[in-house]
């Protein structure tokens, strides 16, 4: 257990790189906080905290910065939310009046949060209505040619016609059946995340079948709206230029996957409150570099999607967990009333 002063250090130290992005050394510290020690007694405390893995030193001589783990004791325990001041917020209803339809909403809603977080903003399109899969249906036409037939809960019945390749009649039932077993009762976003994964834990003779049902069935799936991401600020990521080839690369990439940016905001519940997750707290390898803060808006489990931002790990948390908190807040009001 950290006792109250190795606390207020390790405060200080996330607060004053976030701010100042330079290492942070002992004696500014004393300096700064009035701490009422000297620099060796911070010097003591310092090392304490980056023998428990909250702090580093980047090289030698340096100051300390933050780990992902000292971040995530300060976004748990240390870091105040500071809530928005009454510009923020009629900025904010400003920004947003006059929208004039969900499409409106969401390009609003993502340029606001990039403007006022200066990150990069992903906002996924509000589900708006509860439908999920009824049945999945493979007819074969032909020895080569068959059709796939999703049906939802709310009656709707899409079709794709598929290569079978020759696939015997009992291969294309054991996948039928297995697709039906996997994704009946998902939303259409749950299926996009599900379908992702089941590819791998198909047999090796059912693969190559697999690989085109399952191509067929995120074709008819991302249809809804619901498993549409819109990003935004992507300029923001300037802030990594010395890291182009080892940070922004690999950010840039994983989003332009909507299955991966539905991944990142897959976790978050309904209720208004806001999940951070840190550096290598991130499912996606390429993203373990930056800190993802969502939350969902919306009013009803049958109503409501996410947005969020992406950024450094070196972000203030404080500042822009409020920004998510209270655009996702805005917004949900906002589709309610509409």
């Amino acid at each position: 257990m950290l006792d109250d002063r190795k606390l207020t250090i390790l405060r200080a130290i996330v607060t004053d790189y976030v701010s100042m992005r330079e290492p942070v050394g002992s004696r500014a510290l004393v300096e700064r906080y009035h701490l009422d020690v000297s620099p060796a007694t911070v010097r003591n405390d310092m090392a304490v905290l980056e023998e428990e893995g909250y702090i580093t030193q980047p090289h030698t001589s340096a100051g300390r910065i933050p780990t992902d783990k000292g971040y995530r004791l300060f976004v748990d325990r240390l870091g105040a939310v500071k809530p928005l001041s009454g510009a923020e917020r009629r900025a904010i209803e400003t920004f947003m009046a006059g929208a004039l339809d969900v499409d409106d909403v969401v390009r609003r809603t993502v340029r606001l949060l990039a403007q006022i977080t200066q990150q990069v903003a992903i906002v996924q399109y509000p589900i708006v209505s509860g439908a999920t899969i009824r049945h999945i249906e493979i007819v074969i036409l032909t020895a080569e040619r068959g059709l796939l037939i999703l049906v939802s809960s709310t009656g709707k019945v899409d079709q794709h016609t598929v290569e079978l390749g020759g696939a015997p009649e009992a291969a294309v039932a054991d996948l039928r059946g297995r697709l039906n077993t996997a994704l009946m009762g998902l939303s259409p976003a749950k299926a996009v995340e599900r379908a992702s994964t089941l590819l791998d834990e198909l047999p090796a003779d059912l693969r190559p079948l697999g690989t085109v049902m399952i191509a067929a069935l995120l074709e008819l799936v991302t249809t809804d709206p619901s498993t549409r991401v819109v990003v935004g600020g992507v300029p923001n990521l300037t802030r990594f230029s010395d890291q182009f080839e080892t940070t922004v690369r690999p950010v840039l990439e994983a989003l332009e996957e909507q299955v991966v940016l539905l991944r990142l905001l897959g976790e978050v519940g309904i209720g208004g409150d806001v999940t951070v997750r840190i550096g290598h707290e991130n499912p996606y390898e390429p993203l373990r570099a930056t800190s993802v803060v969502a939350s969902a808006y919306g009013n009803s489990p049958d109503a409501w999607a996410t947005l969020g931002i992406v950024g450094p790990t070196r972000m203030d948390y404080p500042s822009t967990m409020a920004a998510v908190r209270a655009v996702a807040r805005y917004v949900g009001r906002f589709l309610a009333e509409g």
